[in-house]
């Protein structure tokens, strides 16, 4: 499994060299680091499996020749190590070289939108957008809110993020589907646990380069920003809403005062759901997948729940229950991610048969 190992590691050598080359144009210059990116990780841990292997090889050398005890002992007991370093850096190959999802290196359009439930739905929005913004601080990623409306006590009916950074998508598709909370809400005067739900969908964010769209296309709408009252009205349009007319996808944005700022972000949320579009039609499993997993937001469709009365979290697609959900509200979803990760690699090693 390991013979383009090789191949792989003068490619990341070429395009290094090519890196350092003047005259390449930014559009190169951005593909080629990307690619760098890529197989980064790959070839480092290539490097290391050679010299472990080299070491190993140079150990039982010493073992063949050597004739005293106390020094067989020692080589026996450093080759032990050897072959316990060699399986955990073969281990990570093979899961290094899984075919890549072409996104995962791609910032994403986070959008949460309230579903069964509510008021209570609408808070629990809210809560999400702040655990996944505090998951990106700890990963050292940057979030813009796009578009927001929010609900009559404080929560989101929508929120859509822009969050931007390193292998982003790698790490939030698996938080694509139907949210579910169980907790007993503030206006509940009787003390009982209500159910609600929220959505969330993952849209890799789409480069010019890759979703050409004709201005003729386009039909761009403005309108006045609503809001809370006050100084925060806006008098002027502001606000855009495009529709790209041979697909139907509409996207708006009223977060700035500014409509060409507005317009900036209604265009960049256009692109990525065209781009979804266009990802869907190439796979239709993709399409049924995603589907299946965003669902209606009712309460009855669910890939993970939130008890805070019994303070877990249960994500049902790997049967993983965490007792520390105040961590997990605060950004600490790591450990869910590495598991439904970990699970998705191992169906597929199953499925090829490398399991």
């Amino acid at each position: 499994m390991f013979d383009n190992l090789a191949e792989i590691e003068q490619r990341f050598i070429a395009i290094e060299q090519s890196l350092q080359q003047p005259g390449m144009t930014s559009q190169q210059f951005v593909q080629l680091t990307r690619e760098r990116a890529e197989l980064e990780e790959l070839v480092n841990s290539y490097r290391h499996y050679l010299q472990l292997r080299q070491q190993e090889h140079d150990a039982e050398e010493l073992l063949a020749q050597s004739s005293d005890g106390e020094m067989t002992a020692l080589i026996k007991e450093e080759l032990f190590g050897l072959h316990e370093q060699l399986a955990a850096v073969q281990k990570a190959l093979t899961v290094l070289l899984l075919p890549k999802d072409q996104n995962d290196t791609k910032n994403v359009i986070l959008e949460i939108r309230a579903g069964t439930g509510g008021e209570e739905a609408g808070l629990f929005s809210g809560d999400l957008l702040r655990m996944y913004t505090r998951f990106a601080d700890t990963k050292g990623w940057h979030c813009e809110i796009m578009s927001a409306s929010e609900s009559a006590k404080g929560g989101f009916k929508e929120v859509i993020v822009l969050v931007e950074g390193r292998n982003v998508y790698s790490q939030l598709k698996y938080e694509m589907g139907v949210h579910r909370v169980q907790r007993v809400p503030l206006t509940e005067s009787m003390g009982r646990v209500h159910t609600s739900a929220c959505t969330v969908a993952v849209l890799p964010e789409a480069e010019e380069i890759e979703v050409e769209i004709n201005p003729a296309d386009l039909r761009i709408d403005t309108y006045r920003s609503s809001g809370s009252g006050g100084q925060h009205v806006n008098t002027t349009d502001s606000a855009v809403r495009i529709t790209h007319v041979p697909t139907g996808v509409v996207a708006e944005c009223q977060d700035e005062r500014s409509q060409h700022k507005n317009r900036e972000k209604a265009m960049k949320m256009l692109r990525t759901r065209i781009y979804e579009q266009m990802q869907q039609a190439k796979d239709a499993a993709i399409s049924a997948d995603r589907k299946a997993q965003v669902g209606s937001g009712d309460r009855s469709e669910r890939i993970r729940t939130y008890n805070f009365p019994q303070g877990r979290v249960t994500d049902h697609r790997i049967n993983l229950t965490l007792y520390k959900l105040d961590m997990v509200m605060n950004g600490d979803i790591q450990e869910l991610i590495d598991g439904l990760a970990s699970h998705a690699q191992a169906q597929f090693l199953q499925r090829s048969g490398r399991g």
